[in-house]
């Protein structure tokens, strides 16, 4: 039997045509996060012009770790970073709250945080809460000052990334479908 050429042509389109609309929303989003956390949660507060450039970065991340072709798997990845990062959070402001960085000190917070994750069966989590915790930590010897803040600007910095990375992930849903989908739905290209 003959591959039907027209049916493949449909479905290169229509992948093609869902490959830009994700790209777009995901492109929009991130420039929504980055415009938010720089210039309106800046104005907030902000340890410095460095520090809003280092939360638009973190907002960016945490909207490009959450957005997902399926709506579905954003809110599975939006709180997997949510897990990730109140884990990183608590660890990193208790720890910055009585100390200042040191290695031993960046080393026994991510085995802690693994610990804890893994007791309670988020180990998928580890890897996201790690790095957020090195990232929080270097960031605070980086800029010492006030250091015990870095965990709360962050926390709030994902939790923006986090939601514009839902909503956009929402709207783009509704706007592409997945050329997956389609492709199962069409009789012609499924084989016999």
């Amino acid at each position: 039997m003959q591959p039907d050429h027209g049916a493949r042509h449909l479905v290169d389109r229509q992948r093609l045509r869902a490959a830009a609309g994700h790209s777009f929303t995901l492109a929009l989003a991130c420039l929504i996060t980055y415009w938010l956390t720089t210039r309106v949660l800046s104005g907030v507060h902000s340890l410095s012009t460095s520090d809003g450039l280092l939360g638009g970065l973190w907002s960016v991340v945490a909207t490009v770790f959450v957005y997902r072709e399926c709506h579905r798997q954003s809110v599975g990845a939006a709180l997997s970073r949510a897990y990730a990062t109140l884990m990183s959070f608590a660890l990193c402001l208790i720890y910055l709250l009585l100390f200042s960085f040191h290695p031993l000190g960046l080393a026994a917070l991510i085995g802690l945080g693994t610990f804890a994750l893994m007791a309670v069966g988020r180990d998928e989590d580890v890897v996201t809460s790690a790095i957020t915790t090195a990232v929080v930590i270097i960031v605070a010897a980086v800029s010492p000052h006030d250091a015990w803040q870095q965990p709360i600007l962050r926390l709030v910095d994902t939790a923006v990334g986090i939601a514009v990375g839902v909503v956009a992930s929402s709207l783009g849903s509704r706007l592409t479908a997945s050329p997956a989908i389609k492709r199962d739905s069409n009789p012609s290209t499924q084989s016999a």
